[in-house]
């Protein structure tokens, strides 16, 4: 069977009728554009929206972002996770100041050398807000083009996707490449998602997926890195002076996030002798038990971790490697998501 061509026109009609007001769009600066890309890897539409505007209310410019404390920035990016975005954001604005005066640079191997923009957030800033001819491949379009092609080969091997980046690149027409290229990301949005809606597809007709009813087998992937449960002890020590915290290592998954203090444990915990032996093994401390509060967990990259917290009395005292906050500044500092999850039942 022939493959119909693939049909632009049909896919900008529809792009118009159906695309969603998002704050992005409307205002498509390069620094606007970077962030929200930045912001909607691994997180839906609906959750960044409010992030994006707090941000740029918080950091309307590059240079207001370069000057601002790193303590802020990862406050903004609170509750968003892979914090190391974050702090790619950060470092790129401060090398933005000092090599390029604070703005953007057009061409793509410049765009390169900012720390955290890569290939996909290269062709978003140079196709969105330069309006260049250029591949944006996101998850979406992936899954667009493995359909649209009958694309076999798993679409996270880095062969298969630099064949459909180039496929793109093919794709768009000279004239407002651009939109042609945000058409595809919308319709892998909200019409080709993992169960395809093909009736209101403006690409049926040229799709080998559905003409071949592959839709549901297509795409493919490799194997599935499998998440590695985390079970641990997490001690809320207080005193007059507060609560003590100790703020993430640079280098380490949590870098700049403060956490209560917590212990690794190889399963759930329920015996307060077990808990009573950790936590006074660990710290110097004449420690009374107060109470347990409810269990939590939160994932991040591969993991899950289940916290099992429990309330402890001492008396102040100087703890290396660790801070006494008071419970008013609790909302201040930015924490881990599953740590923050905890303030709720101290407050």
């Amino acid at each position: 069977m022939n493959q119909q061509p693939f049909d632009c026109d049909s896919l900008k009609k529809w792009f118009f009728l159906n695309r969603r007001q998002l704050p992005w769009r409307e205002n498509s600066s390069p620094y606007a554009v970077w962030i929200s890309e930045v912001m909607l890897q691994q997180t839906q539409v609906a959750v960044v929206i409010p992030y994006f505007e707090r941000w740029m209310r918080l950091f309307p410019t590059v240079e207001a972002l370069a000057r601002a404390s790193r303590e802020d920035v990862i406050k903004a990016w609170e509750g968003l996770g892979y914090y190391s975005r974050a702090r790619n954001l950060h470092d790129g604005a401060r090398y933005l100041l000092e090599n390029h005066g604070g703005e953007l640079p057009e061409a793509a191997e410049l765009l390169s050398k900012v720390k955290g923009i890569g290939p996909y957030t290269v062709g978003a800033i140079r196709s969105f807000a330069f309006k260049q001819k250029a591949a944006a491949v996101d998850g979406n379009v992936l899954r667009v083009m493995a359909r649209v092609f009958g694309i076999e080969e798993p679409i996270d091997q880095g062969k298969t996707r630099k064949q459909i980046e180039e496929r793109v690149e093919t794709l768009l027409p000279e004239v407002e490449p651009w939109i042609v290229m945000e058409a595809l990301i919308e319709l892998g949005a909200l019409v080709c998602q993992k169960k395809a809606n093909c009736q209101s597809c403006p690409l049926k007709a040229s799709c080998l997926a559905y003409s071949q009813d592959k839709v549901a087998e297509l795409p493919k992937k490799g194997k599935k890195i499998p998440t590695t449960l985390l079970h641990r002890l997490v001690s809320i020590i207080q005193s007059e002076q507060g609560v003590l915290l100790k703020q993430g290592e640079r280098g380490k998954v949590m870098a700049d996030l403060w956490e209560f203090p917590y212990f690794e444990h190889f399963e759930p915990v329920t015996e307060i002798e077990t808990w009573h032996e950790t936590v006074a093994s660990h710290f110097s401390l004449s420690l009374s038990y107060k109470t347990a509060l409810p269990e939590v967990s939160h994932g991040f990259t591969r993991y899950k971790a289940f916290l099992y917290p429990h309330v402890w009395q001492t008396e102040a005292a100087v703890v290396s490697g660790y801070e006494w906050v008071e419970l008013k500044d609790l909302n201040k500092i930015p924490f881990s998501s599953g740590h923050r999850r905890l303030l709720t039942f101290l407050t």
